[in-house]
């Protein structure tokens, strides 16, 4: 049978206390609906069906890109109705999968296990073991171990408060006969709903073969509700990508402290210090080593280079054996090639750093392509902006930049070129010689320096 996933994703989510759609709030950076979706489309099922109503239009339009039908569920009521609407999409000849745009942590595997066991004659459904199961449906069995019903918390007597087996909400069953029982619900109920649970003991009823699928841990089906409970599911997702990074070999210093909001790759024998947040794609050689405090977005860094404590890194390349930092950013089309430095407050913007080449302190170069073992001295400045463009500033190799140098661009340093501390370079430097740019020194005898009027007396 081809494969509809339905997410449910029309909530209002009024304990968020946000003007933002419940399935919208952030995870790792992104929408929770947004990691609903990758998990879907990870099954490769024939359509994708999202159900959407409050905040319809942010939605849509922050999701655009998605490659999903879209059914509105203009009003709530409940989850039955909000399968409903998705339905006249589905064909009957398929197999339909329900999911949550606010459960973004069931896992592939688990899903492809619940699907192993849906068919034409099954419905499987996912349930989960729960050490509090405080709101969710109770999962009913009768004597034999067979499930007969699902109770919602609201309905249920003491005696079924006290299963510890709670309802996922996540089930797969065929579209022929999942169309018949939504036909057929009535919310005759506490809440006053459809509620698409009541579908499991109608198919009891008519002898449909009714498989549970235990959800390996409570964490993949956990949803989001408020802040806290959104707050929780981060600290488990950052858990999860800690994992993976572990078992790839990296060495985290202290898992419990790294952030990933993105993919990140790697190679042998990295070490990542904490505090760290990786953002986007990232990529991270052999042997590098991300200290304290950093945040990488869309980073290439190479084998063997170093990043020192507290820099903002995005999307620029790092070649190999070079140091960053501390205290450093990279702003996007940066690139430091093999063997560059850059130290504790340097910034790089659209700058190509040449192999070799250092800039250690206090610099600004932006727009710059500088070639190969060049030294840029402390307090150096491309002066790239005129107020309407920007313009390049060329270093030829080898070239050596004074402290303190204003270098207004477009402007070229010629090959093994020096420029004298202090100077403000206008025009170009001819290769092999000395540039001095700076105003005549004047000193004054006899100048008294202002004195500050004491202040009175209170």
């Amino acid at each position: 049978m081809k494969l509809a996933v339905v997410i449910l994703a029309a909530g209002q989510g009024k304990r968020m206390q946000s003007a933002l759609p419940k399935v919208l709030q952030p995870l790792a950076g992104r929408p929770l609906l947004a990691h609903v979706i990758d998990t879907a489309r990870a099954l490769q099922p024939h359509s994708i069906h999202v159900v959407y109503g409050h905040g319809g239009d942010q939605v849509r339009s922050m999701l655009a890109e998605a490659r999903v039908q879209w059914a509105l569920q203009a009003e709530q009521h409940g989850t039955g109705h909000a399968l409903m609407q998705a339905m006249p999409a589905v064909n009957d000849d398929e197999l339909v999968l329900v999911l949550y745009g606010d459960v973004p942590l069931v896992r592939v595997e688990t899903l492809q296990q619940l699907l192993g066991l849906a068919g034409p004659q099954s419905l499987a459904l996912l349930t989960v073991e729960l050490a509090d199961a405080t709101g969710y449906g109770r999962i009913v069995r009768n004597a034999r171990g067979a499930i007969e019903q699902i109770v919602e918390q609201k309905d249920a007597t003491a005696a079924q408060l006290a299963i510890r087996e709670g309802n996922s909400g996540i089930l797969a069953a065929p579209a022929i006969s999942l169309r018949k029982w939504l036909g057929q619900l009535k919310n005759a109920n506490a809440q006053g709903e459809y509620y698409l649970t009541d579908v499991i003991a109608m198919a009891v009823q008519e002898n449909f073969k009714v498989t549970p699928s235990i959800a390996p841990t409570e964490a993949e089906v956990l949803g989001v509700n408020d802040k806290a409970q959104l707050a929780q599911l981060e600290r488990l997702y950052q858990r999860r990508r800690a994992a993976e990074l572990l078992a790839a070999g990296v060495t985290l210093i202290d898992p419990a402290r790294l952030d990933v909001r993105g993919e990140v790759t790697v190679g042998r024998d990295v070490v990542i210090e904490p505090n760290v947040l990786l953002e986007g794609r990232v990529h991270l050689g052999d042997r590098v080593r991300v200290g304290p405090n950093c945040v990488l977005r869309d980073m290439r860094v190479g084998a063997d280079s170093v990043i020192h404590p507290n820099c903002v890194l995005e999307r620029s390349e790092i070649g190999e054996a070079c140091s960053v930092g501390p205290f450093a950013r990279l702003r996007p089309d940066s690139k430091m090639q093999r063997d560059s430095h850059i130290g504790n407050f340097v910034e790089l913007k659209k700058t190509t750093l040449g192999e070799g080449s250092k800039a250690n302190h206090l610099s600004y170069l932006g727009d710059a392509l500088i070639g190969a073992r060049v030294n840029v001295g402390a307090g150096t400045i491309t002066c790239n902006y005129d107020g309407a463009n920007k313009w390049v500033t060329t270093i030829e190799d080898e070239a050596f930049i004074g402290s303190g140098n204003m270098l207004v661009a477009p402007v070229r340093i010629g090959l093994r070129a020096t420029t004298g501390a202090g100077s403000t370079i206008t025009k170009e430097v001819a290769d092999a010689t000395l540039a001095v740019a700076r105003g005549k020194q004047i000193s004054l005898a006899g100048w008294q320096r202002p004195v500050k009027q004491p202040k009175p007396v209170k």
